[in-house]
């Protein structure tokens, strides 16, 4: 199935919040997110080389429309007791949905550049990423477009935050180690329309966790496996 829509959540935490931070995404969040209908994939991704406890989730949704669904609005509007709990603790907010307008490339990588666009792209987004990809140790490149009106939406969960905040769409790059990624972002340096500006000083991200429908799917609600075979 082809990629066609997203969600994707910028946030910091504080040394003393990672710990219970990192056991609400892995053992209960992002396996209630993916449970919903139209979710497909979570993965989570942590900012390297720097100070601050920098976050990055990429969920991976079959339409861009699955923003504004019905059932992943009412999840934000019945927040569990442990969310409650993470959700004002969540520092320097940032949170998007919308579609995919550009993808090239197979598979994952292990690092990843993420480059927060301040509007929609007015280059050719199809032939950045088609050059990206074609790269030494480039695994894909996608470019993501913010649906404003249903990312906006007011929830529980929102209210819960403070300073909000969002960004007009995404470049994202994946490869396979972090001289790839560097590489790639230097050439990104002289495409046409594109302010070199936006790839002064990116931080690379490192892949720590993914949870896929397939794998959920495979869990019992209580926690414990199937047995296969």
């Amino acid at each position: 199935m082809e990629l066609a829509g997203f969600l994707a959540i910028w946030s910091d935490l504080a040394p003393d919040d990672e710990t219970d931070w990192a056991h609400w995404i892995t053992r209960e969040h992002a396996g209630e997110r993916v449970g919903i209908d139209g979710f497909i994939a979570c993965r989570i991704f942590r900012a390297l080389g720097t100070g601050i406890n920098r976050y990055f989730i990429l969920y991976e949704l079959e339409k861009p429309e699955i923003v504004g669904s019905p059932q992943y609005l009412s999840r934000l509007n019945a927040p569990t007791p442990w969310s409650r709990k993470i959700m004002p603790r969540l520092q320097n907010f940032r949170r998007g949905g919308g579609r995919v307008v550009a993808s090239a490339g197979l598979g994952q990588g292990g690092v990843a550049a993420i480059v927060p666009l301040e509007s929609a792209p007015n280059w050719d987004a199809a032939a950045a990423t088609a050059e990206l990809a074609r790269l030494d140790r480039i695994a894909a490149v996608r470019v993501l477009l913010t649906d404003v009106e249903r990312t906006s939406i007011r929830t529980d969960e929102k209210s819960m935050r403070t300073n909000d905040d969002s960004f007009a769409g995404l470049l994202l790059i994946e490869g396979l180690d972090e001289t790839a990624i560097r590489r790639a972002l230097w050439q990104l340096r002289a495409f046409p329309g594109l302010d070199p500006d936006l790839f002064r000083d990116v931080p690379l991200y490192s892949q720590f966790f993914s949870l896929s429908k397939r794998v959920l799917a495979l869990v019992e609600p209580a926690g414990t496996s199937r047995i296969i075979g």
